[in-house]
C-alpha cells in the first residue's frame, strides 16, 4: 500500500528522476571531457617535441663548445719550441723540399715526407682536401679543411727519461730536434727537454656512432708513430683561414687567407725588410645532430670561410661545389636519414698564435 501511494505521488517522481543524468548531458560531459583529453594530450605532445628540439640544441652547443675546447689552446700555442722562439735555430728540422730524414722514420713520416720535421710550418692546413698520406679514419670528407698544429709540449721532461719520442732540446740561443736525448746538448745544465707534438686535425664521414661524421685527429705519439683520436662526434664541417700579418711584425692580422694559401714574403731566411708571418688562425665549424628529427628540414643557407653565395649547394661531398654556401634542404636524399633533417650549429672562432714573433 505504502509503494502505491509513492507511485501516485508526483512529488517522489519528479525526486527520482532528478538524481540521474538524461542523454544529452552525458553526452555533453563526455564531449567536454574528450577536449580536455585532447588538449591534455596536445600539450604533452607539443612539450615533449619542444623538449627534444632542446635537448638537441643543447647536445650541439655542448659539442661545439668541446671541439673549440681542444682545437683554441692548441692552435694559440703553435710555434712554441721551449726556450727557444725561432725555429729556424733549431737543429734537424726539415723543409718541405728536402728528402725523408732518418729522424723518427718511418714510423713518423706516414703522413707525408719529413711531416712531424717541418717545424718552419707551426701550423699548416689544406683547402677543402685532405692530402696526409696517413689514411683516414674511415673516408675523408672530401670538401672540409684540415689544419696541422706544430709545437713543444708545455711539460718539461727530465733529463733522466728514456729516449724514444722526438724531442725538442732547447736552450735561449739553439735547440736540437732528437729522438736521443742522452746527447751533451740535451744533457747540459742550460738545456730544456720537450716533446714534439704534432696534431693533424680533418673530419670524417663516419665516427664511433654509425653514419655520423666527426672531427678527428692524426696525432704524434710515443712510437714515434700517428695515431688517429676522435675528438666529437657530429662535426660535418671544417673551414680554416690564415690571418697574416703583412706589416713587418706588429702582431695584428692585415689579411686572412684560405689555408693551404701559397703565402709569400714569409719569414723564412734570410728574412725581407718586411717578413710576412702568420698571427691568427679563424676557424668555423658546422656541426650537426646526432639524429634526424621528423617531420624537420633544415632549409638554412650556410654562409661561411670559403662556402660563399651566390651559389647553394646541399652536397658537402661534391668537389665540384666546394666553394659554394651549404643548404641541406636541397640534398636529393629524401630518406629521413638524410641530411636535410638534422639540425645544425655553425660556430666560428678567430684565435691569436701566442708564438708569433714581434720583430
Amino acid at each position: 500500500m505504502k509503494s502505491q501511494l509513492l507511485r501516485n505521488d508526483p512529488s517522489a517522481s519528479v525526486a527520482g528522476r532528478a538524481a540521474g543524468l538524461t542523454l544529452v548531458e552525458l553526452l555533453v560531459a563526455m564531449t567536454i571531457g574528450l577536449v580536455l583529453i585532447i588538449g591534455a594530450t596536445q600539450v604533452y605532445v607539443d612539450s615533449s617535441k619542444a623538449y627534444g628540439i632542446n635537448e638537441a640544441t643543447a647536445r650541439l652547443q655542448e659539442n661545439a663548445r668541446y671541439a673549440l675546447s681542444v682545437l683554441e689552446p692548441d692552435i694559440r700555442m703553435s710555434g712554441y719550441w721551449g726556450l727557444t722562439n725561432v725555429s729556424d735555430g733549431i737543429t734537424g728540422i726539415a723543409q718541405p723540399t728536402d728528402a725523408q730524414s732518418a729522424l723518427g722514420a718511418p714510423a713518423a713520416s706516414t703522413c707525408g715526407v719529413n711531416f712531424p720535421l717541418l717545424l718552419g710550418f707551426p701550423v699548416q692546413g689544406t683547402n677543402n682536401a685532405y692530402t696526409a698520406t696517413c689514411a683516414a679514419n674511415s673516408a675523408a670528407m672530401p670538401n672540409a679543411d684540415t689544419i696541422t698544429v706544430r709545437r713543444a709540449s708545455t711539460i718539461i721532461v727530465p733529463p733522466a727519461t728514456a729516449s724514444g719520442p722526438l724531442r725538442i732540446c732547447s736552450t735561449r740561443t739553439s735547440g736540437l730536434l732528437v729522438t736521443d736525448i742522452t746527447g751533451s746538448f740535451c744533457q747540459g745544465v742550460n738545456a730544456q727537454i720537450n716533446n714534439l707534438i704534432v696534431n693533424l686535425y680533418y673530419v670524417d664521414q663516419s665516427s664511433s656512432q654509425a653514419g655520423v661524421p666527426s672531427l678527428r685527429r692524426k696525432a704524434l705519439n710515443a712510437g714515434p708513430a700517428f695515431q688517429d683520436d676522435e675528438i666529437v662526434p657530429g662535426v660535418e664541417d671544417l673551414q680554416v683561414q690564415y690571418g697574416v700579418d703583412l706589416s713587418g711584425g706588429f702582431g695584428a692580422a692585415s689579411e686572412y687567407l684560405n689555408a693551404g694559401a701559397a703565402l709569400t714574403n714569409l719569414l723564412t731566411p734570410p728574412p725581407p725588410t718586411t717578413p710576412a708571418q702568420i698571427v691568427a688562425v679563424r676557424i668555423w665549424l658546422l656541426v650537426r645532430s646526432d639524429a634526424p628529427e621528423a617531420g624537420f628540414t633544415d632549409d638554412r643557407i650556410y654562409e661561411y670561410g670559403d662556402r660563399l653565395l651566390p651559389g647553394t649547394t646541399g652536397d658537402l661531398t661534391n668537389a665540384a661545389d666546394n666553394t659554394k654556401a651549404y643548404q641541406p634542404s636541397l640534398s636529393a636524399d629524401n630518406s629521413f636519414t638524410g641530411v636535410k633533417h638534422y639540425r645544425r650549429l655553425l660556430v666560428s672562432k678567430t684565435i691569436r698564435l701566442r708564438n708569433a714573433l714581434q720583430l
